[in-house]
């Protein structure tokens, strides 16, 4: 039985810096799915359908529900918190300021 065992992020903060990606990062996850789906011949639809391949989500991130965008807010937040906890450093470009 698969039991999953992530990394323990919960003592990690983001900066503010870093927290102001967490949008961008997650238009381009919805993007990527997106993408991804569509390859696949899925299309929008009012309602999941497996069978006939149609999701509600298919459609711009800006017009997703909060649950939905907030999903997607999730996993950009756990990605940069996991960046960190592995002891990487963040620097915008241009700035010369690195986020630990």
């Amino acid at each position: 039985m698969y039991i999953p065992k992530p990394i323990d992020l919960s003592g990690i903060e983001l900066p503010g810096s870093l927290l102001a990606l967490t949008d961008r990062i997650a238009e381009n996850v919805h993007d990527v799915w997106a993408a991804g789906r569509i390859a696949e011949g899925w299309t929008y639809g009012a309602e999941r359908n497996d069978a006939l391949k149609t999701n509600p989500c298919l459609v711009p991130y800006a017009e997703l529900s909060d649950s939905e965008k907030a999903y997607d807010r999730n996993t950009a937040i756990e990605t940069l918190k996991l960046i960190l906890a592995l002891g990487y450093v963040i620097e915008k470009p241009g700035s010369g300021e690195a986020e630990l």
